[in-house]
């Protein structure tokens, strides 16, 4: 699951709206919808993003975390590491082959410490 398909399926529980009920509110599949909360589908268009604000009639900090959500939740990412240091490369290489077992809470722990060093 992603971060936008955790906070909609969350957004949806919070309302009592069915997910069949909202695709199709929103004119858009519920197979759809559903690969979107799951993670089975790439990140949501802008368009759609301000639709759904629309439809849970969000405003100001909950619009960006929404948009801020749907733009950190590619489920399928691929990292360039040429012209990179070795140890960048490592350290991919590893995220890589270890993101699968990895707890949440390690998950967690380490983009909280990337955000720090980079100052978010």
């Amino acid at each position: 699951m992603t971060p936008f398909g955790a906070r909609l399926r969350e957004l949806r529980a919070e309302r009592g709206i069915t997910l069949s009920a909202m695709a199709a509110d929103l004119h858009i599949s519920a197979a759809y919808l559903s690969a979107l909360e799951h993670g089975r589908r790439g990140r949501p268009t802008p368009g759609l993003v301000q639709q759904i604000c629309g439809y849970f009639g969000l405003i100001w900090d909950d619009v960006e975390t929404l948009k801020s959500l749907a733009q950190s939740s590619r489920p399928k990412v691929s990292l360039d590491t040429s012209g990179l240091s070795p140890a960048a490369t490592a350290l991919a290489n590893e995220l890589a082959g270890a993101i699968r077992t990895l707890p949440e809470e390690a998950a967690e722990d380490l983009r909280q410490r990337l955000a720090a060093w980079r100052g978010k």
